[in-house]
């Protein structure tokens, strides 16, 4: 039986970290090999705590980011983690870089796939990668690229959380329990030494969505203990054989 697999799709070396390092570290757990891409490191304009120190420039600022994007993918135990450094604010995907995406998602062959909401407005970088993502899939599919080659199924695709979820349309309709890797999470966490200002933050998020996880497996009258969990909007249907 061929490995299980996933792949993660992140726009900055960080996003993965915040919006589903309970996914990966959980999964892995459960004997997937979980990929992730990190199309840019984040280095314009998610690196501020980095740009206030003295004789700062763009390569250091790079190198940083990918060492804590590597500490934390090593902290979720992730199958591997890829970079490809294309920029950001603007993040800029040309024909190249989305036939490099479409090669990864062919090699991994994901039974699922992770990436960023379709509508973020304070990070157009965020809704961009959704994009390109959705069409690097779509690619994956086509007997006719790169004929010979073996062509993508059709792995479902989550959207993971956003920072303001109120202003971006996203609604979650499935909440994972990410409590017994929660440790492995925040320590993730912690390596994204750039912006601790975060830290705090997706700690409580992944609280409250633990208690959204308990409410919808029971409540009260049965639901199942969960301490943390991730939540995720699903692009397309699923197919079942019962409810």
């Amino acid at each position: 039986m061929a490995n299980k697999t996933a792949l993660v799709i992140s726009a900055h070396s960080a996003d993965f970290v915040w919006r589903c390092g309970g996914a990966i570290a959980l999964h892995q757990k459960r004997g997937y090999d979980v990929t992730v891409v990190c199309l840019s490191y984040g280095e314009r304009g998610e690196s501020a705590k980095l740009w206030k120190q003295e004789g700062m420039t763009l390569d250091k600022v790079k190198t940083e980011r990918r060492k804590e994007a590597e500490n934390a993918a090593a902290a979720l135990n992730a199958h591997d983690i890829h970079f490809f450094d294309l920029g950001d604010y603007p993040l800029e995907v040309d024909r190249a870089g989305k036939d490099r995406l479409v090669d990864v998602i062919r090699k991994v062959q994901p039974r699922f796939m992770l990436t960023h909401s379709k509508y973020d407005p304070y990070n157009t970088d965020h809704m961009y990668v959704c994009q390109v993502t959705l069409e690097a899939r779509m690619i994956a599919q086509a007997w006719g690229h790169n004929p010979g080659e073996t062509v993508l199924g059709a792995p479902q695709v989550y959207l993971f959380e956003p920072h303001q979820t109120e202003q971006m349309g996203w609604k979650p309709d499935t909440f994972l329990d990410i409590s017994e890797v929660w440790e492995q999470k925040r320590a993730a966490i912690e390596c994204m030494q750039g912006q601790e200002h975060l830290w705090d933050y997706y700690t409580n998020v992944a609280q409250n969505r633990a208690n959204h996880f308990r409410r919808n497996s029971g409540g009260q009258a049965g639901g199942r203990a969960a301490t943390h969990a991730e939540g995720f909007q699903s692009i397309f249907p699923r197919t079942v054989d019962e409810l």
